[in-house]
Formats: C-alpha cells, structure tokens, sequence
C-alpha cells in the first residue's frame, strides 16, 4: 500500500463562485484560482498523486497552461485518477479536511462525497470529509481564505479488494 497527503489553500476574491468538493455553495465570494479554485478537490488530487509518487497537481496541470482557465476540478481529480491508474494503483479511501469560518460547509457534505467516489471510482463509505475552523487565528480565521487537507491511500491494482 501507499499513503500520500496533500494540501491546497486558496484565498477568497469577489465575483467568483465558491466551488468545494464540486458542489457550488452559496457564499459573497469565491476562491482565487486559475481553475475553479476548488481546495478540497486539489488536496485529494495531490494526496492521491503524492501516494503514487506523481509529483502534484501543479505538475499535471499547470496554472500557465490556459487549458485550465476556469477548469473543472472534478475533471482533474478523475484524470489524476487516470494517471494512478496507469501507474498500477487504485485509491482505497480519502480522508479529507476543510478549513474555513466561513461558510458552513459539513451539510454539503454528503453531496461531495458522492461527487468524490464517482471521480475516485470508490465507494462513498470510502469518502470521508470534516470540517473545522482556525479558531480567529491566521488567514483562515480572518476569514481570508479556505485550506484543505487530505490523505489517501494506494492499493496495487491487483491486489484483491477486502
């Protein structure tokens, strides 16, 4: 088996839509990014990456790249997928982590899961996210931005699933 972790944090910007785990949440601002900025997204793609010794989703899909203006996270996560896939692995499960104060993000929750396992190809029980705030402290408790974290683990393909 293999483990990787992975982290993303992007600030808040006006005029952008608030995109976490592919579920658009209703919020006065959006997250800054070349794609759609969707932290939670990124952090699985970099956890699963990371495992498989894939370098980061920078990497695979440079923000200089214009192909990725405005490109939709799930889509990198499955192609991340791919590219774990060729390497011989498959995920067994994520562990993932929102941190924010704003705005409530856990009842979301179960529609991102959902959205994840099909992306991951996994099963939603395999899928856990959690949220937490920075407790008023540093650029998440100034509510300047959104962090994510998030831990996956590898299977060989050929390794019978449990």
């Amino acid at each position: 088996m293999r483990v990787g972790i992975g982290y993303d944090v992007h600030r808040f910007a006006p005029d952008r839509r608030l995109v976490l785990g592919g579920v658009e949440i209703p919020h006065s601002v959006g997250l800054l990014g070349h794609s759609d900025a969707d932290v939670l997204l990124h952090a699985i793609a970099d956890a699963i990456l990371g495992a498989a010794a894939l370098g980061d989703i920078g990497l695979h899909f440079p923000p200089s790249d214009p192909a990725y203006r405005d490109a939709n996270s799930l889509e990198m996560l499955a192609e991340s997928l791919r590219l774990v896939a060729e390497a011989g692995y498959r995920v067994g499960n994520v562990d993932a982590t929102i941190i924010a104060e704003a705005p409530r993000v856990l009842p979301h929750a179960p529609e991102m899961r959902v959205l994840i396992s099909e992306a991951l190809r996994i099963e939603v029980a395999d899928v856990s996210i959690k949220a937490t705030t920075n407790e008023g402290m540093g650029f998440v408790g100034r509510e300047e931005g959104i962090a994510a974290l998030a831990i996956a683990i590898l299977f060989p393909i050929s390794a019978s699933r449990n």
